[in-house]
C-alpha cells in the first residue's frame, strides 16, 4: 500500500473518533494514531542471536467534559471498538475532577500548514543484510586489537511509522517517518582489567549510516582505551563533558524550565526568565523544521505548531518550554513543546576537541557518567564518572571510579568553551564542553 493511502486511511479513522466524541457528548476531543513497522536483529560473537519483526499501531483518545478529562487507547480499528474507547474515555472524563487549566490548544495556535520535513525514506526491511551489518561490525570489532577479547552483541534497527494527529480545533494532519541504526558493544581484557564499550551510528536514511566495519573499530577503539584506568586525587580541576555526553548536561536545563517542574514550583530555575543564566557568548537555538532531522516534527503532540525559536541568546533565558496546560498554570501561552524539544543546537566557541585539551590544561576529560544524582529542585549535581585525566593539553590515562560534583548554576555560569566537533545524534546538539573547575572525588 502507498504510504499517501495509508496516510489517508489513518487520517479518516481519527476522524471517524473525533465525530463519535462529539456525538457522544464531548466538549473538545484529540486523538493520536500510530503505526510502525520494523526489523530488530541482532549478533552475538558473530552469530544470529536476535530477529523481530513488528507491525504495531494503536490510537489514543483523549475527551474533555466541559473542564474534565478522560483518555482511552485501542489497537483494534473496527468502528465498535472505536466507539466503545470513545465512550469508556467520556465515562472516565465525569469521574475526573474539575481543572480550570484542562483543554485542547488554542485554536489560533493550532498547524494549518504541514511542512514536508523529508523525514521518510522508506528501505526493504531485510533481516538477512540487517544481520549481515551486524556481524560486520562486530567482526571488525573483535579483529581490530587483540585486546578485545569478547562482544556484547551488535544490532541493526529499521523503523518505518506514520504519526497522525487531530483534534476538534481544525486539525487533522500526519507524516510518515523513518529511522536506522546500528550498534556494536565490545568486552576488553588487559590481565585482570575488564571494560566495556560501544559505538553507534544512526540516521534517518539506511544509505547515511556509518559503514558497519568503522562503528566496530570505533567500539574496539574506545574499549581498549579505557583499560588499565587509576583512581586519582580528590581535588577541584577543571572538567571537560565529552559531545557523547554532554547533551545531557543540557538535558537538566531543558528539564528545569520546563512547564511542568515551574508550575509545580520544582525547578532550580524558578523566576529565571530574561536572567543570565550562561555565559554572554552561549547560545541554544531550536530548529524543529530542520529537514531529515532525527527531532524534526511540523507540529507538537496537541497539533501546536512549531515554530524556531531562540531559548537563550548572549547567555540570557528568554523563554520556558510550555504545553497548553502549563502555560495556562503559569498565566502564559503554549510554544510548542508538548511532547518534548525539536532540535535544540548549542553553538560553539570554535574550538576543536584537540584545543578544548589545550584550553583545558590539566584536568578531567569525561566520557561516561553513572547514577542519577542530579535535583533539578535545587541544582545540585554529583554522579559517578569514568574518563580520562588530561596534563598539559595531553591525556596521559584512564580513570574510573570517581564522582564529580558541583551545583547546576554554577557549572552553567562557568562554561569556559564548547566544542565545535558536534553530536548529532540526539534532538539536543552540541560539541564538548569545558567547565572552569568541579569537585571530583576519588581516592
Amino acid at each position: 500500500m502507498q504510504i499517501e493511502q495509508q496516510l489517508a486511511e489513518i487520517q479518516n479513522i481519527v476522524e471517524d473518533t473525533l465525530t463519535f466524541a462529539k456525538k457522544l457528548g464531548a466538549t473538545g476531543a484529540e486523538a493520536s494514531m500510530s503505526k510502525v513497522e520494523g526489523i530488530a536483529v541482532s549478533s552475538r560473537m558473530k552469530e544470529v542471536e536476535n530477529m523481530e519483526f513488528t507491525n504495531d499501531g494503536g490510537l489514543g483518545i483523549c475527551v474533555f467534559v466541559g473542564q474534565k478529562k478522560g483518555s482511552a487507547s485501542t489497537a483494534d480499528m473496527s468502528p465498535a471498538a472505536l466507539k466503545l474507547t470513545v465512550e469508556k474515555a467520556i465515562e472516565i472524563a465525569k469521574y475526573t475532577s474539575e481543572d480550570d487549566c484542562a483543554g485542547l490548544a488554542d485554536k489560533h495556535l493550532i498547524a494549518q500548514d504541514i511542512p514536508d520535513l523529508d523525514l521518510y525514506h522508506p528501505q526493504t526491511l531485510d533481516t538477512e543484510q540487517a544481520l549481515k551489518y551486524a556481524v560486520e561490525a562486530e567482526t571488525a570489532g573483535l579483529d581490530a586489537n587483540p585486546l578485545i577479547s569478547n562482544s556484547d552483541g551488535a544490532s541493526y534497527n529499521a523503523n518505518l511509522g506514520i504519526k497522525v494527529y487531530g483534534n476538534t480545533q481544525g486539525i487533522n494532519a500526519g507524516y510518515p517517518s523513518s529511522r536506522y541504526s546500528l550498534s556494536c558493544v565490545l568486552i576488553g581484557q588487559d590481565g585482570d582489567d575488564m571494560q566495556r564499550d560501544y559505538a553507534y551510528t544512526i540516521s534517518r536514511e539506511a544509505d547515511k549510516l556509518r559503514a558497519p566495519s568503522d562503528v566496530g573499530v570505533e567500539a574496539a577503539e574506545v574499549t581498549v582505551s579505557r583499560l588499565n584506568a587509576r583512581k586519582i586525587n580528590t581535588s577541584k580541576v577543571p572538567v571537560i563533558f565529552h559531545r557523547d555526553i554532554a547533551a545531557g548536561l543540557f538535558g537538566h536545563f531543558i528539564s528545569a524550565i520546563s512547564g511542568g517542574s515551574l508550575y509545580r514550583k520544582s525547578s532550580f530555575l524558578l523566576d529565571s526568565k530574561g536572567k543570565q543564566i550562561f555565559p554572554s557568548w552561549f547560545n541554544l537555538h531550536e530548529k524543529p523544521h530542520l529537514l531529515k532531522g532525527l527531532a524534526s516534527s511540523p507540529f507538537d503532540n496537541e497539533g501546536v505548531k512549531t515554530t524556531d525559536m531562540d531559548i537563550v541568546s548572549d547567555g540570557v533565558l528568554q523563554d520556558y518550554l510550555l504545553t497548553s496546560y502549563s502555560a495556562r498554570k503559569l498565566n502564559m501561552v503554549t510554544n510548542g513543546h508538548a511532547g518534548g524539544i525539536h532540535n535544540c543546537m548549542v553553538d560553539d566557541t570554535g574550538h576543536s576537541d584537540a584545543e578544548l585539551l589545550k584550553e583545558m590544561g590539566t584536568g578531567l576529560l569525561v566520557t561516561e557518567l553513572m547514577g542519577q544524582g542530579v535535583s533539578i529542585v535545587n541544582g545540585d549535581y554529583s554522579r559517578g564518572a569514568a574518563g580520562f585525566w588530561v596534563e598539559n593539553g595531553i591525556i596521559q590515562y584512564p580513570v574510573h571510579e570517581i564522582t564529580i560534583a558541583g551545583n547546576l548554576k554554577d557549572m552553567y555560569s562557568s562554561i569556559v568553551a564548547i566544542g565545535n566537533e558536534r553530536e548529532v545524534r540526539s534532538s539536543l546538539q552540541t560539541g564538548s564542553v569545558l567547565i572552569g573547575e568541579m569537585q571530583v572525588a576519588g581516592a
